[in-house]
């Protein structure tokens, strides 16, 4: 960070990724603000600079600020971090001291001290509170030391799974050989050593990834288990729609011994909303009119099945929106990118890492996803190319993830 950069950050005063603090703050403070930017996406701390924005500078030297702060950075922080630590010296004399934490450390949830006590803090725009359960269940699982797809889902037991669909699975698609329907310490078993059941108490319970995948009812159990889908007329949204669903059941389709789908699931059945609602796009052509669909079939598939196989599960009462204008089509899923996983490096295809391990090897197995990890870029991205010369937008926002694909080049 040079000078001139300094003072931009200083006059745009604190945000999301920006931290005032006075050179006399309590190290608790302190640690505190590491924690919270840590936690989301890293930042700086400008040591020296008043909440209103004002420079009061360092009361210390350089050296001891510096030595203040990598302390308390190794001593006042679960996990110890190591940040970058500046200081810049202004024109008026005062010196601002600078540290820098990095966007993506792999060690979330960051706890700091309080008294005797460790305590997770989160970053809500300009301000660093304490950490919900529900947000600190989420960096761990960010963090992959919580896999919460395998976790027990409360009250859903093992008749909460469709057993047709279960043994359609083992049979059909991994082509195994299954216990007989009543032999139910064979099925639990099998379901046990497969992550589709989960021991709870002194009982049994269907997990997350049960329940999405074959449950009878999955939302009754998971309420942000499905997607919404919207068609608008125009470019924007309207109170007017041209078509809407609740799309509601199990991620997986009851596929035949063809390999058809007889009775399709939540993934198959949000596709074929957008296949009925793309309508196409028409040119001439040597003196004859061709026409194809707005969208790539595949690449609305890929999308699609990016959204339900990633999403958070962990955010509850959020559905997957997916949402058609007349020259786009929006697919948000809730939750951040995994730690480590960039847009750039999902654009390269460079990425293994997943936040629901057991639905992508699921799905997997059904041919949803291909076991190159490059979906994105050759069913998104080259499809979206060929098809009609776009580039699709991959955008990471305020706790959610998109994907937009254009039906044609926006105008300049």
């Amino acid at each position: 960070m040079n000078k001139a950069e300094l003072l931009e950050c200083i006059a745009n005063r604190e945000n999301s990724r920006v931290e005032f603090k006075r050179d006399d703050c309590h190290p608790d403070d302190l640690a505190k603000e590491m924690s919270a930017l840590l936690n989301l996406e890293g930042g700086v701390i400008l040591l020296g600079v008043e909440d209103d924005g004002s420079v009061s500078g360092l009361i210390r030297s350089r050296r001891v600020a510096e030595e203040w702060a990598m302390n308390i950075a190794r001593q006042n922080l679960q996990p110890a971090t190591i940040p970058v630590w500046t200081s810049m010296l202004l024109d008026d004399g005062r010196k601002v001291g600078i540290i820098e934490l990095a966007a993506d450390s792999p060690s979330k949830p960051y706890k700091a001290r309080r008294g005797r006590a460790w305590v997770t803090f989160s970053r809500v725009g300009s301000t660093s509170r304490e950490a919900t359960r529900e947000e600190e269940g989420r960096l761990y699982q960010a963090a992959q030391l919580v896999r919460y797809e395998i976790k027990a889902v409360a009250g859903a037991g093992p008749e909460d799974l469709d057993m047709e669909r279960v043994e359609n699975y083992f049979r059909s698609v991994l082509k195994l050989t299954v216990p007989p329907r009543k032999d139910l310490e064979g099925w639990q078993r099998l379901l046990l050593n497969s992550d589709l059941l989960a021991a709870a108490g002194h009982g049994l319970c269907a997990s997350v990834a049960g329940v999405l995948l074959f449950g009878e009812n999955p939302n009754r159990r998971l309420p942000q288990a499905g997607v919404t889908a919207v068609a608008f007329p125009g470019a924007d949204k309207d109170y007017n729609t041209v078509d809407e669903e609740r799309i509601r059941g199990p991620l997986t389709s009851l596929i035949s011994r063809r390999g058809v789908a007889v009775e399709k699931g939540v993934i198959d059945r949000t596709v074929d909303f957008v296949k009925r609602n793309m309508g196409s796009v028409a040119w001439l052509e040597g003196g004859r009119r061709r026409r194809k669909t707005a969208f790539p079939v595949d690449a609305v598939r890929e999308a699609v099945v990016n959204a339900v196989a990633h999403r958070d599960y962990a955010r509850e009462q959020t559905d997957i929106f997916v949402t058609m204008y007349s020259d786009r089509l929006e697919i948000i899923s809730p939750g951040r990118l995994p730690n480590g996983v960039t847009v750039e490096k999902i654009r390269e295809g460079v990425i293994r890492a997943a936040r629901n391990e057991l639905l992508k090897e699921v799905l997997r197995d059904y041919g949803y996803i291909e076991h190159h990890g490059m979906g994105v870029r050759t069913r998104i991205i080259e499809s979206m190319r060929r098809h009609n010369g776009t580039e699709p937008d991959l955008v990471e926002g305020d706790g959610q993830f998109m994907v937009r694909l254009w039906k044609e080049a926006p105008q300049a």
